[in-house]
């Protein structure tokens, strides 16, 4: 096949991505809001959220321009630094488009809660998240496949070079963004419990709590753009690795290294087919989000082996896609029971005996939900090496887990537009009937949370791999020996690293909360007639305590992530550096599972008693749940987020030092 083949391909799919996206973003505006007051609130989450943004932008603008001229003058080459903005930018976009559909969606989620019912407000929050999946799939296709257009037959541009260098810009401002948004939001929502909650006694999301509208704006922050932005450099990783893979491994033969491509622009094609198909699902809403994510990888792996077929390439490769497709399901299946089955029942049941139980039972919880993901990830790797194609098999099968991005990301960033919508609901003073709509909405929006969290660690864990390997081939290192000295020292220190960034960011959400715990108490005594809903809280103090906290406290993490592998290259050497790696992708995707599930299944249990278990809102029970959910929301928005992005960014860079 010619390049103008391939490129006519890509064009095709990404004018129906766009078309996609524009379908849902215009369906959205079109909802009519017709309370003044939940527009009023929503307009203020949007401004908080923008707000927030444009500051996080300008100084990740300083980060992409030293990183522009550091990349050029290295490589030599303006390409290279052309292709970091490139992707870095592509990053941006991504976050910033999917949360102002999501600051749309909100409000509109809540009318259609109100004057329709519970599926019309369920379409609604599911469709603003599309816009999310879809346009992190888009953009992917855009950058990836241009790059391909453009250079792959190019003698006098190093073409692994300049996509790992896309890749690297994606990542970075993926770090910062999942940093800055997940100390921000769980700042402001551990303040807005610990004060409202606990020692106030008012619910989730009343108005009279000056934290509740920083709370939504958190979610806007960090749930959406920061998980959006945590997901598009998966995909770009993933697929950049399996590019590089085969260039290597095919002979720079045009098919294979297209093929990534080409899975991931099925992907966007089934993964439009799964979301059109929960129209045809009747009954639970929990259902038809599984059901139509199965819809999606059927129709990705019938046209994956429909075009392996045709395009006459290696079928033992198919398997490979097969185990990637369905493992990401697996884990998705092994993290609902630890998030929202019998262990969260369990947890719940503890918290009789106070928050030290709650905890303590909560952290196994967390440590036994590493065994199932871990060993389906291992079954994955041993059987596309050893069967569907080695190397090259096991990046292909990061692909197809992350290829139906579409429907899977539009899943997940339903959760907080939900969760929005109840608050909204709340404020607004809509009444028990619509609360109970959204707050059914928002449960199951920590279901696809939850689920999000372990599609994303899983895709995380095989892009790691699949880039360690392309590093591996670059930098000439067929085998690393675990008894060089060498590789000993790289593999502790790459071990320790995701712990000390998950110290630094819980430290980080400890700190800002603290402030933000100050400052809702001083306004409850200082502003008279709030306790009593007589008076208007102070809300942009809150929003303004929240900002500042996490655009300074993402600096240190950041900085480390990144100068990490580079120092290790350049003191220990290229074999530290892959001891190095693979000390810091194991203990990553460990401690990332653990504080995922044990953040969710603290999180359900909390709402489990508020829905009247063991004693209901205002129990002993439902104080020491939300001690244990306080420690939670750190650990599973925050720190274990993070160290998805810290091994894949660490990779990514140590691919690009491999090619300088």
């Amino acid at each position: 096949m010619e390049l103008m083949h391939y490129m006519l391909i890509f064009s095709g799919v990404s004018t129906l991505g766009a078309l996609v996206v524009a379908i849902f973003f215009r369906n959205i505006l079109n909802q009519k809001i017709s309370s003044k007051k939940a527009n009023k609130i929503a307009g203020l989450i949007r401004s908080g959220a923008m707000t927030f943004l444009k500051k996080e932008y300008s100084i990740l603008a300083i980060v992409i321009a030293i990183a522009f001229i550091t990349l050029s003058y290295a490589s030599g080459s303006l390409f290279t630094g052309f292709a970091y903005i490139a992707g870095a930018l592509s990053s941006m976009l991504a976050g910033y488009i999917g949360m102002l559909a999501a600051t749309k969606a909100n409000v509109a989620t809540t009318m259609a809660a109100k004057e329709h019912g519970e599926r019309p407000a369920f379409m609604t929050a599911l469709f603003g998240g599309a816009v999310m999946g879809f346009i992190v799939a888009l953009l992917g296709i855009i950058g990836l496949g241009s790059l391909f257009v453009l250079f792959v037959n190019n003698l006098n541009v190093d073409f692994v070079q300049l996509i790992t260098s896309y890749g690297l810009g994606a990542s970075s401002i993926a770090l910062f963004a999942r940093l800055g948004g997940g100390i921000y939001t769980k700042a402001a929502d551990v303040g807005a419990d610990l004060v409202g909650k606990v020692e106030m006694g008012i619910p989730e999301d009343d108005p009279r709590n000056p934290a509740v509208i920083a709370d939504n704006v958190g979610d806007c922050v960090g749930d959406t753009a920061g998980m959006g932005a945590d997901i598009f450099e998966s995909y770009v990783g993933a697929t950049l690795a399996a590019m590089s893979l085969a260039f290597v491994a095919y002979a720079g033969n045009i098919k294979y290294i297209a093929l990534p491509l080409i899975l991931i622009s099925i992907g966007l094609i089934a993964s439009i087919v799964g979301l059109i198909s929960i129209k045809l699902f009747k009954g639970n809403l929990g259902s038809m989000l599984h059901n139509s994510t199965y819809v999606a990888i059927v129709a990705f792996l019938a046209g994956s082996y429909t075009y392996i077929k045709y395009a006459d390439i290696e079928m033992k490769l198919f398997g490979a896609m097969v185990l990637g497709a369905f493992s990401g399901a697996i884990i998705g299946l092994a993290t609902d029971y630890y998030t929202n089955g019998k262990p969260v029942r369990n947890l719940a049941k503890t918290s009789q005996t106070g928050a030290g139980t709650n905890l303590i039972y909560g952290l196994s919880v967390g440590f036994e939900s590493v065994v199932a993901p871990i060993i389906a990830l291992a079954l994955v790797i041993f059987f596309s090496y050893t069967y569907f194609g080695e190397l090259f098999g096991i990046s292909l099968a990061a692909v197809s887990m992350l290829a139906t991005v579409g429907i899977t990301m539009s899943v997940d960033a339903y959760g907080p537009i939900a969760d929005n919508a109840g608050g909204i609901s709340e404020m607004s003073g809509f009444g028990p009937g619509v609360r109970k709509i959204t707050d059914k909405l928002d449960a199951l929006g920590n279901m696809t949370a939850a689920l999000g969290k372990g599609f994303a660690i899983g895709s995380a864990t095989l892009t790691a791999l699949a880039v360690f390997a392309a590093y591996s081939e670059r930098a000439n290192l067929p085998n690393i020996d675990l008894l060089n000295p060498l590789v000993i020292v790289g593999m502790f220190i790459g071990g320790t690293l995701p712990f000390l960034l998950s110290a630094l960011t819980m430290r980080a959400v400890g700190k800002a909360a603290w402030q933000m715990v100050l400052e809702v108490r001083r306004q409850f005594k200082t502003i008279k007639g709030l306790a009593e809903g007589k008076a208007e809280p102070d809300s942009n103090r809150c929003i303004e305590i929240s900002t500042n906290a996490a655009l300074r406290e993402m600096i240190l993490p950041g900085l480390l992530t990144i100068s990490a592998p580079i120092v290790i290259k350049f003191t220990l050497g290229p074999i530290a550096l892959g001891g190095f790696l693979a000390g810091a992708t194991l203990a990553g995707v460990l401690l990332a599972l653990t504080m995922a599930n044990a953040g969710g299944a603290w999180d359900n249990a909390k709402k489990y008693i508020e829905a009247g278990n063991f004693g209901g809102k205002g129990s002993d029970a439902h104080k020491a749940a939300v001690v244990g959910d306080t420690v939670g929301d750190p650990f599973k928005d925050t720190s274990g987020p993070s160290l998805n992005i810290l091994i894949k960014l660490m990779a990514v860079i140590s691919l690009l030092l491999a090619t300088l």
